[in-house]
């Protein structure tokens, strides 16, 4: 999967999930805010992340990552490419 795929299917999945258009998820967004995310909603998130690209994402690394653009390189670097 390249990148731009990865990319199109996080957004894909995220605004089907969190019933948000694809256009308020762009690389610079904030994750929490774009998305509403309370602190249980944003363990769903990483849950579907994890599921649908099978990576594992620790609670100290979702604290790290803000933006769109962070979750896709975390991602990215972290497929079995």
């Amino acid at each position: 999967m390249t990148k731009e795929e990865m990319i199109a299917k996080t957004i894909e999945v995220l605004a089907e999930e969190f019933e948000v258009e694809t256009e308020v998820i762009t690389p610079e967004a904030d994750i929490k805010k774009s998305l509403d995310l309370d602190s249980l909603s944003l363990v769903d998130m990483v849950a579907l992340i994890e599921e649908t690209f099978g990576v594992k994402i620790k609670g100290t690394e979702v604290a790290s990552i803000k933006t769109f653009g962070q979750l896709y390189d975390f991602v990215y670097e972290r497929m079995d490419n």
